[in-house]
């Protein structure tokens, strides 16, 4: 089974813990951390997108396409999902989130060998003691089951790929590449 993928930077947040600042955005290391995930991400993958409910000018700045959630109010990360998989012109969509910098190289790698493996929907990473279900692989065809589920009012990431029965990915040798920015004082953590 060949599949083809996209990627998109979950960037559409509020941005709650860290005062309502656009995470993406913040500086770290000397630079916005969109664009040092952006530069991971492109590394492993040339079709990539941004899911920013804000300052889409400036996102749009990287060259790649931009777009907003299709449900308004900033409905979590599972609407960001939503409208790419809508949006995608491929099989599957891989997505990162914008405050997690270090991730690892090989994500794309191992949950692409899952899901073409167990032939599945749906991959995201564990880290060996944590589910990290924003970094994802998920087949476009889940996109009518996604607008059912938040539709009636959930937003619970875990569960729903749960439902469709998601493998989680081990990632328990790369599980420093998930530790992520969560407030103003991790943008100078080294």
């Amino acid at each position: 089974m060949t599949i083809t993928i996209s990627a998109v930077i979950l960037a559409g947040g509020l941005g709650r813990r860290m005062g309502g600042v656009d995470k993406g955005l913040q500086f770290w290391r000397g630079k916005p951390l969109i664009e040092t995930v952006y530069q991971r991400l492109h590394r492993q993958i040339e079709r990539i997108s941004i899911n920013a409910n804000r300052n889409r000018e400036i996102y749009a700045r990287f060259g790649v396409p931009v777009f907003s959630d299709r449900l308004a109010g900033f409905q979590g990360p599972l609407s960001g999902i939503l409208t790419a998989l809508e949006r995608a012109t491929t099989d599957y969509v891989l997505f990162v989130p914008c405050d997690c910098p270090n991730f690892p190289l090989n994500l794309l790698e191992k949950l692409k060998s899952a899901v073409e493996f167990s032939q599945i929907s749906l991959a995201y990473a564990h880290d060996g003691e944590r589910d990290h279900p924003t970094f994802c692989l998920v087949s476009t065809q889940l996109k009518n089951a996604l607008a059912d589920y938040l539709a009636g009012g959930e937003r619970r990431m875990l569960y729903f790929m749960q439902m469709h029965g998601a493998v989680a990915v081990d990632f328990s040798t790369e599980k420093q590449g998930f530790i992520n920015i969560n407030n103003l004082a991790d943008l100078n953590s080294p």
